[in-house]
């Protein structure tokens, strides 16, 4: 019986002991880092998707029908403006012009002769104006098939790069028909689209606005070396996105960016005042952000907030908390709804130089 009493008391002693144990580690567990957001005059880099063309990017046609003669040049050369790139058979066009120099030659001569005899009063003056107005004809009409006969040689009209040359020699050339695309790679234009309070922003807020300079990340997600400038403004927005295009131009001397790539434009956007808070004090359920906020009587209540920009380690508020708030900074995945914690409270400031030394 006593050895029974014993046992029990042991028994107890150990639940005690493990009960007391576990309570300790909760209440251990129970102390959180809590910060306040911050007010900041700060800057955030934006990115916006972008579509970037060559300053000067032309459809090279020909001018006339007939069979490609001639093909000087090769797909993605550089060629500089007045080279010939091709030629089409000009036999067609050579009888034109020779059938013409013969008609004005003949004409010259009808003229001459018309002029004598007007000159003697054997013609009338009427007959002098209509051998003269023939000889305008014949020079016309020599003119025309001269133009067909240089248009059958097709020359760059600018320095660039050719593209791909879909016809090959002996193909029959229709008149207008497509022989190349070329390309004047030296300067690159990369056009984005801004949404309507960003635009506004922009265009009124003067001292606050963004930057003329700009960045490119690259499809590799490397920037371009070379800064760009704004250079202009659609006139209209897109009534089905909301948004209007800028137009940056970006030097290319490498000819790295060629017509047609992708990128994203990156704009520095100064912030007055902006509302942050750190990034690892957030949660994300369902594409919604929100954070634990810590009342008075020391309980957490989730908070639904929007988020304007992201920096490195942080976000920029636009709702759903004030800089009077406090907001749980550590432990945000190990409590609920309506939990009591114990906290230590962080200047915001100092939690931010911390992710900062931590991220370095």
């Amino acid at each position: 019986m006593k050895r029974i009493v014993i046992s029990t008391g042991l028994i107890a002693l150990v639940c005690l002991s493990s009960c007391t144990s576990k309570q300790e580690v909760k209440e251990e567990a129970s102390n959180y880092t809590v910060t306040n957001p911050v007010v900041i005059d700060t800057s955030v880099t934006k990115e916006y998707v972008s579509q970037i063309k060559s300053v000067r990017n032309i459809e090279i046609r020909a001018l006339e029908k007939g069979f490609l003669q001639n093909i000087y040049v090769d797909e993605g050369q550089s060629v500089k403006a007045g080279q010939v790139l091709f030629k089409i058979v000009p036999k067609m066009y050579e009888a034109e012009s020779d059938k013409a120099n013969a008609e004005v030659k003949a004409a010259e001569i009808e003229l001459q002769n018309t002029k004598l005899l007007a000159d003697k009063n054997v013609v009338s003056k009427n007959e002098l104006a209509m051998a003269k107005a023939k000889l305008d004809g014949a020079k016309a009409e020599m003119s025309m098939a001269k133009f067909h006969l240089t248009a059958t040689i097709i020359k760059a009209p600018f320095d660039g790069i050719i593209d791909r040359i879909p016809k090959k020699l002996g193909s029959l050339i229709d008149e207008g028909e497509l022989l190349t695309t070329l390309s004047d790679n030296s300067q690159m234009f990369a056009y984005f689209n801004v949404s309507e309070p960003e635009y506004l922003n922009y265009q009124t807020d003067v001292k606050d606005r963004g930057s003329k300079k700009v960045g490119l990340l690259l499809a590799n997600n490397q920037p371009l070396k070379y800064e760009g400038d704004v250079e202009t403004i659609e006139s209209e927005f897109d009534s089905e996105t909301g948004n209007i295009a800028f137009r940056a131009k970006f030097p290319n001397p490498e000819k790295l960016l060629k017509n047609g790539e992708t990128g994203k434009v990156q704009m520095t956007v100064p912030l007055k005042k902006a509302l942050v808070i750190p990034q690892k004090a957030t949660y994300e359920i369902q594409d919604k952000f929100y954070v634990f906020v810590v009342g008075n009587d020391n309980v957490v209540h989730s908070k639904n907030i929007t988020i304007t920009s992201e920096m490195p380690d942080l976000y920029v508020i636009g709702s759903g908390l004030s800089a009077n708030d406090k907001i749980l900074l550590e432990g945000v995945q190990n409590v609920k709804d309506d939990d009591k914690i114990k906290f230590k409270l962080v200047n915001p400031k100092q939690a931010i130089s911390e992710l900062k030394l931590n991220a370095e």
